[in-house]
């Protein structure tokens, strides 16, 4: 059974959503929640950010919490790196040892946005690439926007870390 730690506090109506979607999901998960409000350095990290939903060590969702999404992200449709931020989109930091490598895999992920037809925000910084996607026509999440990143997933090397 895999195991979920669900950041929250009280009197927190997205909190209580995070949990009615974990539920839904009908996914077999042990969930332990936290109250972030309990310890000073779980304040610090969150703030007024929750709820968070940590699977597997990797923060998975903020703020809200979709059923399709997270059953989506337990079978693994959504790869490691990936979080769901506001039930709107998906977004991964990729690393690499110089720009060089960073600007290859950006025009990589940028001809399969072109093939796919659906094109991700992309930050590029030296040895860092940041991919923000989501389906602009419906304003949040669509199964356009897991096959996009399956295949940047792909593109993945030991050059990325």
């Amino acid at each position: 059974m895999t195991h979920v730690t669900l950041y929250t506090r009280r009197n927190c109506h997205l909190c209580d959503a995070a949990k009615d979607a974990i539920r839904k999901s009908g996914a077999g998960v042990d969930v332990t929640e936290v109250d972030v409000d309990t310890d000073p350095e779980l304040v610090r990290r969150y703030g007024e950010h929750v709820p968070v939903v940590v699977i597997g060590g990797v923060e998975a969702f903020r703020h809200r919490v979709d059923p399709a999404a997270f059953a989506a992200y337990l079978r693994g449709e959504l790869g490691d790196g990936w979080t769901v931020v506001n039930n709107h989109h998906l977004e991964r930091e990729f690393k690499f040892p110089d720009f060089a490598k960073a600007l290859a895999f950006t025009n990589a992920v940028g001809a399969i946005a072109e093939e796919q037809q659906h094109h991700p925000d992309i930050y590029l910084s030296w040895g860092k690439v940041r991919i923000t996607t989501w389906t602009h026509d419906t304003g949040g999440l669509t199964s356009k926007d897991y096959a996009l990143v399956g295949k940047i997933d792909g593109l993945t090397t030991d050059s990325a870390r």
